[in-house]
């Protein structure tokens, strides 16, 4: 199987919210992401929930594999292509979630418990609210899965 190669990052600039970066890629692509939840998630981000002068200083990386900011931040590449391909609705449209919903049979307190999050996070998903993370696609999947003869 061939390998997969990421595209790299030509051009960051941060977009017009806090937490949201326009991202060039070597592919000709080009992604508004919103990164407030990894910002709001990790520790290492802390300095740049805390200051938005600090966030608008973000710039590329030597190679283009990442995205860097003072004080030795920094956020890879493949982090921010996950990102955007989540959040253009390439991993799973909210039409495909709530197709997979509906197909199984499953009210949002089943599919919440099945996919271990919470009801209101489904309901998201399905109105397109929030984008569905890969690993949530990944599970509709196996839930699909393990219903298939062998």
């Amino acid at each position: 199987m061939p390998k997969k190669v990421l595209p790299r990052i030509v051009a960051v600039v941060p977009g017009r919210k806090r937490t949201r970066l326009r991202v060039q890629w070597d592919n000709g692509d080009q992604s508004l992401i919103d990164v407030s939840s990894v910002i709001g998630n990790f520790r290492v981000y802390a300095p740049l929930r805390h200051s938005p002068v600090l966030f608008r200083q973000v710039r590329v990386g030597e190679h283009g594999t990442d995205i860097i900011w003072p004080k030795g931040i920094d956020m890879a590449a493949d982090t921010l292509w996950r990102l955007a391909q989540e959040q253009a609705g390439a991993t799973m449209t909210a039409a495909a979630f709530k197709h997979w919903r509906e197909r199984k049979a499953y009210t949002l307190t089943e599919a919440a418990r099945a996919l271990g999050t919470s009801r209101r996070m489904i309901a998201y998903y399905e109105e397109g609210e929030r984008p569905i993370p890969r690993v949530v696609a990944l599970a509709t999947r196996a839930l699909d899965a393990e219903n298939v003869p062998a």
